[in-house]
C-alpha cells in the first residue's frame, strides 16, 4: 500500500520592521510541517517586491513600518496578486484600524500575543478561506456594535441580496469587487451596503462584519 504523497506546505511572507521579530516567527513557524516561511520585508517596499517575487499563499503584516503601513502592503499586493491571503499580525487592538484593514482586502486580523498554536491554525484558517479576528478585536468591535443598539438576530431584517452583499463585505472584499462577484453596480453595493448600515445600526464595515461573522453561526 502506498502512501499519500505529502501535502504541499503553505508558503510564507513576514513583513515586520522588527528584525527580532521577524526572526522569532520564523523559527516558530518553521518548525510546523505544515508551514514554511519563504521570504521578509522591513518596510512597505521590499514588504510588496518580496511577495511578487516570491507569491506566496499567506503573507504576515504588521501595521506601523518605516515608509507606510501594513495596509499598503496589502493594497499592493491584492492589486497584484489577488490570491494571496492577507493577515495582519499586530500588537494594537483598535476598531479604527480592523476597519481600515477590512477596507484594504485583508482576511485576518490578529495581536501578536497570540499563541502558537492558534496562529498556525488562524494561518491554515485564512488561507483556506475563512476571515480571522482576535477575539480580543472581535469584543471591542461588539462592545461598539452593542452600544451602537445592534440587537440580536439583526441579521434576519436583511434580504437575501443584502446578505450576500454583507457576506463578501465580511470575506474582505471592496465595493467594486462585490459588483464584479454579483453582477451589479458600484452605486447599487454602495446603496445595498447604506441599507445594510442602517439595518444593523451600525457605520463601519467592521462592525457590520463582525456582526455577520457572529450571527452566521
Amino acid at each position: 500500500m502506498t502512501s499519500s504523497p505529502a501535502k504541499p506546505r503553505l508558503r510564507l511572507v513576514l513583513v515586520d520592521d522588527s528584525e527580532v521579530v521577524r526572526m522569532g516567527l520564523r523559527a516558530l513557524l518553521n518548525t510546523d510541517p505544515t508551514l514554511e516561511v519563504v521570504g521578509e520585508g522591513r518596510d512597505v517596499a521590499t514588504g510588496v517586491q518580496t511577495c511578487l517575487r516570491l507569491r506566496p499563499d499567506v503573507a504576515l503584516l504588521d501595521i506601523r513600518l518605516p515608509d507606510g503601513t501594513g495596509f499598503d502592503v496589502c493594497r499592493q499586493i491584492l492589486k497584484n496578486l489577488p490570491d494571496v491571503r492577507v493577515l495582519i499580525l499586530t500588537s494594537v487592538a483598535d476598531d479604527t484600524l480592523v476597519d481600515e484593514a477590512i477596507r484594504a482586502g485583508a482576511h485576518g486580523y490578529l495581536l501578536k500575543e497570540i499563541d502558537s498554536r492558534g496562529l498556525v491554525s488562524a494561518i491554515h484558517d485564512v488561507a483556506a478561506g475563512k476571515s480571522i479576528l482576535d477575539p480580543a478585536v472581535t469584543a471591542r468591535v461588539m462592545q461598539i456594535v452593542r452600544s451602537g443598539g445592534a440587537t440580536a438576530n439583526t441579521l434576519a431584517a436583511l434580504s437575501p441580496q443584502e446578505k450576500r452583499v454583507l457576506a463578501l463585505i465580511a470575506e474582505g472584499l471592496t465595493n467594486k469587487e462585490v459588483a464584479a462577484r454579483l453582477n451589479l453596480s458600484d452605486k447599487t453595493v454602495k446603496n445595498y451596503l447604506s441599507t445594510v448600515f442602517e439595518k444593523l445600526h451600525v457605520s463601519r464595515r467592521a462592525e457590520a462584519a463582525v456582526i455577520y461573522a457572529q450571527q452566521k453561526k
